[in-house]
């Protein structure tokens, strides 16, 4: 019964996850939701700003302090250690469901494409970047990143094992491309608007952050990620080799 109910669980956590992305592809995009990044305006800016701000800290000391190696440690003491990731998965997800719901629109336009071609073009960018994120997600494992891998080996009775490191497709090109795909997803727009521009940046000096902070546990449990990192740029293809060739012509 308990292996049945940790199953549910992780099961259940992921139908929150994956409702609560493409709801987050709406929300951003302004399109299909009820209530959007862009919605109208209903408070004052001062306030909009405020609360704006704490939802998104709020959200990102949640998806950092959690997924750093001592937090689990001392989390799976209280919960099944199966049902971690899930459990991790759900709260990202509620962090998420409270910023669409309290997210207070500031109003304001920085930039509005007109052309239409171009606007194509962004709205493609903005696709692709959503795309990729998921995509990337599979190349490593979905079902392990959110949970189901580890829920499901408990209930047929199997200890987990790790899937080790590998580097398929983009992941050869640049270490963090599920990153470079939340940047197109929230840079993408025709229409920036100044409540948009406040979202892109936050979570931008956010993502680099949380890199950092990712990449320093790696190199603490992969022995092999600290050539990757040495070889593979973080976020732009071919910046590695393009800074190489900058050092070389200046050191003849």
């Amino acid at each position: 019964m308990k292996r049945t109910l940790i199953l549910l669980y992780g099961v259940a956590c992921y139908l929150v996850f994956f409702a609560t992305f493409l709801y987050a592809i709406g929300f951003v995009g302004n399109l299909w939701v009820p209530k959007a990044m862009d919605s109208t305006r209903d408070s004052s800016l001062g306030l909009a700003l405020a609360i704006d701000l704490a939802l998104l800290s709020v959200f990102a000391l949640q998806h950092s302090v959690m997924a750093r190696p001592a937090f689990k440690r001392a989390w799976t003491r209280v919960i099944p250690e199966s049902a971690e990731r899930s459990t991790y998965t759900l709260l990202s997800s509620l962090a998420l469901i409270v910023l669409f719901w309290q997210w207070r629109p500031i109003g304001g336009v920085v930039w509005n494409v007109e052309n239409e071609i171009a606007r194509v073009a962004l709205y493609a960018a903005f696709a692709f970047g959503w795309a990729l994120v998921l995509v990337s997600t599979f190349l490593i494992n979905h079902f392990d990143l959110f949970g189901l891998r580890q829920v499901w080996l408990q209930f047929r009775g199997r200890p987990y094992r790790s899937l080790g490191f590998k580097t398929p497709g983009p992941y050869r090109l640049v270490r963090h491309p599920l990153y470079v795909g939340w940047f197109f997803a929230f840079w993408a727009t025709p229409t920036m608007t100044v409540t948009h521009l406040l979202f892109a940046v936050m979570t931008t000096a956010y993502i680099l952050i949380a890199i950092r902070l990712e990449e320093r546990d790696l190199l603490d449990t992969l022995p092999e990620y600290a050539q990757y990192r040495r070889d593979v740029p973080m976020l732009v293809p071919g910046a590695r080799r393009a800074s190489r060739r900058a050092v070389q012509s200046a050191h003849p």
